[in-house]
Protein backbone atom coordinates (compact mmCIF):
# COMPACT_ATOMS: atom_id res chain seq x y z
CA UNK A 1 0.00 0.00 0.00
CA UNK A 2 1.14 3.43 -0.14
CA UNK A 3 -0.70 7.05 1.32
CA UNK A 4 -0.34 10.29 0.12
CA UNK A 5 -1.93 13.58 1.10
CA UNK A 6 -4.00 15.52 -0.83
CA UNK A 7 -3.33 18.80 -2.21
CA UNK A 8 -4.04 22.50 -1.57
CA UNK A 9 -6.99 22.18 1.02
CA UNK A 10 -8.15 25.00 1.67
CA UNK A 11 -8.67 26.29 5.19
CA UNK A 12 -12.27 24.80 6.26
CA UNK A 13 -15.42 27.10 7.44
CA UNK A 14 -18.45 25.89 8.98
CA UNK A 15 -20.64 24.23 6.34
CA UNK A 16 -18.17 23.57 3.76
CA UNK A 17 -18.57 20.26 1.95
CA UNK A 18 -15.97 18.14 2.89
CA UNK A 19 -16.45 15.21 0.44
CA UNK A 20 -16.69 18.12 -2.40
CA UNK A 21 -12.90 19.43 -0.94
CA UNK A 22 -11.81 15.89 -1.34
CA UNK A 23 -13.13 14.86 -4.54
CA UNK A 24 -12.15 17.95 -6.32
CA UNK A 25 -8.63 17.66 -5.61
CA UNK A 26 -8.00 13.36 -5.83
CA UNK A 27 -9.21 10.88 -7.98
CA UNK A 28 -10.07 8.03 -5.82
CA UNK A 29 -9.97 4.45 -6.57
CA UNK A 30 -12.38 2.20 -5.35
CA UNK A 31 -11.02 0.26 -2.22
CA UNK A 32 -9.17 3.26 -1.08
CA UNK A 33 -9.16 4.60 2.82
CA UNK A 34 -9.04 8.58 2.95
CA UNK A 35 -8.51 9.23 6.25
CA UNK A 36 -9.70 13.14 7.20
CA UNK A 37 -8.22 14.81 10.43
CA UNK A 38 -10.91 15.38 13.13
CA UNK A 39 -9.58 19.26 13.10
CA UNK A 40 -11.41 19.80 9.04
CA UNK A 41 -14.31 17.38 10.83
CA UNK A 42 -14.83 19.56 13.80
CA UNK A 43 -14.15 22.79 11.56
CA UNK A 44 -16.72 21.91 9.14
CA UNK A 45 -19.33 20.84 11.28
CA UNK A 46 -19.16 23.96 13.45
CA UNK A 47 -17.55 22.87 16.58
CA UNK A 48 -15.38 26.41 17.33
CA UNK A 49 -15.95 27.68 20.62
CA UNK A 50 -15.25 30.92 22.53
CA UNK A 51 -14.05 30.69 26.39
CA UNK A 52 -17.04 32.75 26.76
CA UNK A 53 -19.21 30.34 25.95
CA UNK A 54 -18.35 28.35 29.13
CA UNK A 55 -19.20 30.12 32.61
CA UNK A 56 -16.89 28.15 35.17
CA UNK A 57 -18.89 26.48 37.56
CA UNK A 58 -17.32 25.43 41.06
CA UNK A 59 -15.89 21.53 39.85
CA UNK A 60 -14.75 23.51 37.24
CA UNK A 61 -13.11 26.29 39.37
CA UNK A 62 -11.81 24.00 41.64
CA UNK A 63 -10.16 21.49 38.96
CA UNK A 64 -8.71 24.82 37.71
CA UNK A 65 -7.25 25.93 40.59
CA UNK A 66 -5.47 22.69 41.62
CA UNK A 67 -3.91 22.15 38.01
CA UNK A 68 -2.70 25.88 38.25
CA UNK A 69 -1.11 24.90 41.79
CA UNK A 70 0.63 21.36 40.42
CA UNK A 71 1.83 23.21 37.33
CA UNK A 72 2.94 26.18 38.38
CA UNK A 73 0.77 27.94 35.19
CA UNK A 74 -2.59 29.32 35.58
CA UNK A 75 -5.25 27.50 34.05
CA UNK A 76 -8.30 28.68 32.96
CA UNK A 77 -11.49 27.41 35.15
CA UNK A 78 -13.63 28.16 31.59
CA UNK A 79 -11.48 25.79 29.82
CA UNK A 80 -12.23 23.19 32.68
CA UNK A 81 -15.33 23.79 32.20
CA UNK A 82 -15.35 23.52 28.35
CA UNK A 83 -13.80 19.94 29.13
CA UNK A 84 -16.36 18.85 31.74
CA UNK A 85 -19.22 19.79 29.43
CA UNK A 86 -17.60 17.59 26.60
CA UNK A 87 -16.89 14.56 28.80
CA UNK A 88 -18.64 11.94 30.45
CA UNK A 89 -15.92 10.79 32.73
CA UNK A 90 -13.09 12.64 34.30
CA UNK A 91 -10.69 9.48 34.86
CA UNK A 92 -7.85 11.58 36.23
CA UNK A 93 -8.04 15.57 37.61
CA UNK A 94 -4.22 15.65 38.12
CA UNK A 95 -1.42 16.81 36.79
CA UNK A 96 -3.75 16.77 33.57
CA UNK A 97 -7.56 16.20 32.77
CA UNK A 98 -8.24 12.81 31.37
CA UNK A 99 -11.60 12.44 30.54
CA UNK A 100 -14.04 10.04 28.20
CA UNK A 101 -15.88 11.33 25.10
CA UNK A 102 -19.80 11.16 24.67
CA UNK A 103 -18.60 8.98 21.86
CA UNK A 104 -16.57 6.78 23.88
CA UNK A 105 -12.47 7.82 23.15
CA UNK A 106 -10.49 8.98 26.07
CA UNK A 107 -8.00 11.37 25.90
CA UNK A 108 -6.10 14.52 27.68
CA UNK A 109 -8.96 17.52 27.70
CA UNK A 110 -11.79 15.76 25.92
CA UNK A 111 -9.61 15.94 23.02
CA UNK A 112 -10.28 20.10 22.58
CA UNK A 113 -7.84 21.56 20.63
CA UNK A 114 -6.38 25.43 21.38
CA UNK A 115 -4.41 25.00 18.04
CA UNK A 116 -4.99 25.79 14.19
CA UNK A 117 -8.90 26.30 15.24
CA UNK A 118 -8.95 28.91 12.40
CA UNK A 119 -9.00 31.42 15.02
CA UNK A 120 -11.88 30.57 17.55
CA UNK A 121 -10.79 30.17 20.73
CA UNK A 122 -11.58 26.18 21.16
CA UNK A 123 -11.85 23.44 18.67
CA UNK A 124 -14.08 20.77 20.08
CA UNK A 125 -13.96 16.91 18.76
CA UNK A 126 -17.09 16.07 16.96
CA UNK A 127 -20.08 15.20 18.23
CA UNK A 128 -20.22 11.56 17.01
CA UNK A 129 -17.22 11.05 14.55
CA UNK A 130 -18.79 7.71 12.93
CA UNK A 131 -21.50 9.75 10.97
CA UNK A 132 -19.35 12.49 10.23
CA UNK A 133 -16.77 9.47 8.67
CA UNK A 134 -20.13 8.22 7.10
CA UNK A 135 -21.52 11.70 5.74
CA UNK A 136 -17.85 11.77 3.94
CA UNK A 137 -17.76 8.64 2.66
CA UNK A 138 -21.35 8.86 1.03
CA UNK A 139 -20.62 12.88 -0.98
CA UNK A 140 -17.98 10.50 -2.23
CA UNK A 141 -17.95 9.08 -5.91
CA UNK A 142 -15.75 5.91 -5.29
CA UNK A 143 -16.40 2.64 -3.07
CA UNK A 144 -14.44 4.19 -0.13
CA UNK A 145 -13.79 3.43 3.71
CA UNK A 146 -13.24 6.61 5.38
CA UNK A 147 -11.23 6.98 8.79
CA UNK A 148 -12.22 10.28 11.28
CA UNK A 149 -8.37 10.80 13.09
CA UNK A 150 -6.94 12.37 15.90
CA UNK A 151 -3.59 12.07 17.53
CA UNK A 152 -3.44 10.93 21.27
CA UNK A 153 -0.90 9.91 23.93
CA UNK A 154 -0.19 6.55 24.75
CA UNK A 155 -0.08 5.09 28.01
CA UNK A 156 3.27 3.83 29.41
CA UNK A 157 5.24 5.60 25.84
CA UNK A 158 6.63 9.03 25.16
CA UNK A 159 4.85 11.22 22.30
CA UNK A 160 2.01 10.59 20.53
CA UNK A 161 0.57 8.97 17.56
CA UNK A 162 -2.31 8.79 15.16
CA UNK A 163 -5.72 7.40 16.07
CA UNK A 164 -8.93 6.26 14.77
CA UNK A 165 -12.32 8.53 16.10
CA UNK A 166 -14.39 7.10 13.89
CA UNK A 167 -14.64 4.89 10.43
CA UNK A 168 -17.25 4.10 8.22
CA UNK A 169 -16.85 1.44 4.96
CA UNK A 170 -14.41 -1.58 7.08
CA UNK A 171 -14.62 -3.10 10.01
CA UNK A 172 -12.91 -1.42 12.92
CA UNK A 173 -10.25 -4.65 13.08
CA UNK A 174 -9.20 -7.47 11.84
CA UNK A 175 -9.87 -10.41 14.08
CA UNK A 176 -7.29 -13.24 14.01
CA UNK A 177 -8.66 -15.22 16.44
CA UNK A 178 -9.50 -19.06 15.04
CA UNK A 179 -6.83 -18.50 12.87
CA UNK A 180 -3.17 -20.38 12.83
CA UNK A 181 0.44 -18.94 13.68
CA UNK A 182 3.28 -20.46 11.21
CA UNK A 183 4.11 -23.23 14.08
CA UNK A 184 0.25 -24.23 13.66
CA UNK A 185 -0.92 -22.90 17.21
CA UNK A 186 -4.47 -21.10 17.28
CA UNK A 187 -4.87 -17.59 17.70
CA UNK A 188 -7.05 -16.77 20.92
CA UNK A 189 -6.46 -13.17 21.92
CA UNK A 190 -5.81 -10.91 18.71
CA UNK A 191 -7.42 -8.57 17.54
CA UNK A 192 -5.74 -6.11 15.24
CA UNK A 193 -7.12 -2.53 15.31
CA UNK A 194 -6.58 -1.58 11.40
CA UNK A 195 -8.52 2.07 11.48
CA UNK A 196 -5.84 3.13 14.64
CA UNK A 197 -2.67 1.14 12.33
CA UNK A 198 -4.42 3.48 9.43
CA UNK A 199 -4.96 6.42 11.50
CA UNK A 200 -1.14 6.37 12.58
CA UNK A 201 0.20 5.76 9.00
CA UNK A 202 -1.94 8.53 7.33
CA UNK A 203 -0.02 10.79 10.34
CA UNK A 204 3.38 10.23 9.21
CA UNK A 205 2.10 11.96 5.99
CA UNK A 206 -0.22 14.64 7.23
CA UNK A 207 2.57 15.43 10.19
CA UNK A 208 1.99 17.97 12.70
CA UNK A 209 1.87 21.91 13.67
CA UNK A 210 1.23 23.71 10.35
CA UNK A 211 1.53 21.00 7.54
CA UNK A 212 -1.90 22.22 5.94
CA UNK A 213 -2.40 18.79 4.74
CA UNK A 214 -5.35 17.01 6.52
CA UNK A 215 -6.92 14.29 4.36
CA UNK A 216 -4.57 11.63 3.18
CA UNK A 217 -5.31 8.80 0.96
CA UNK A 218 -4.35 5.05 1.48
CA UNK A 219 -3.92 3.07 -1.60
CA UNK A 220 -4.11 -0.41 -2.24
CA UNK A 221 -4.47 -1.54 1.44
CA UNK A 222 -6.06 -5.47 1.53
CA UNK A 223 -8.05 -6.25 4.65
CA UNK A 224 -7.64 -9.89 4.35
CA UNK A 225 -9.92 -12.75 4.28
CA UNK A 226 -10.49 -12.20 8.20
CA UNK A 227 -13.34 -11.33 9.99
CA UNK A 228 -14.28 -7.75 10.92
CA UNK A 229 -15.10 -6.60 14.18
CA UNK A 230 -16.41 -2.60 14.69
CA UNK A 231 -15.29 -2.54 18.84
CA UNK A 232 -12.67 0.06 19.20
CA UNK A 233 -13.53 0.92 22.53
CA UNK A 234 -13.06 -1.24 25.76
CA UNK A 235 -16.03 -2.10 27.80
CA UNK A 236 -15.94 -0.23 30.79
CA UNK A 237 -16.19 -3.13 32.98
CA UNK A 238 -13.17 -4.84 30.96
CA UNK A 239 -11.25 -1.41 30.92
CA UNK A 240 -8.86 -2.01 33.87
CA UNK A 241 -6.49 0.25 33.47
CA UNK A 242 -9.54 2.94 34.03
CA UNK A 243 -10.60 0.68 36.71
CA UNK A 244 -6.84 1.81 38.09
CA UNK A 245 -7.34 5.47 37.21
CA UNK A 246 -10.35 5.85 38.87
CA UNK A 247 -9.00 4.29 42.27
CA UNK A 248 -6.21 6.42 42.22
CA UNK A 249 -8.32 10.02 41.58
CA UNK A 250 -10.67 8.26 44.43
CA UNK A 251 -7.54 8.25 46.47
CA UNK A 252 -6.85 12.02 46.48
CA UNK A 253 -3.39 11.42 44.38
Amino acid sequence: MHAFAVPDVPEVRAGDDLAGLVAERVDLADGDVVCVASTVVSKAEGRTASLSDFPAGPRARELAARLSELTGEQKDPRFAQAVLEESTEVLMAAPFLLTATRFGHVGVNAGIDRSNTGGADLLLLPEDPGASAERIREGLDADVAVVVTDTSGRPFRHGQRGVALGWAGMPASRDWRGETDRDGHELSVTVESVVDELAAAANLVSGEGDGGTPVVVVREFAFGDHDGSDRLYRDVGTDFVRQALRGWEYAGR
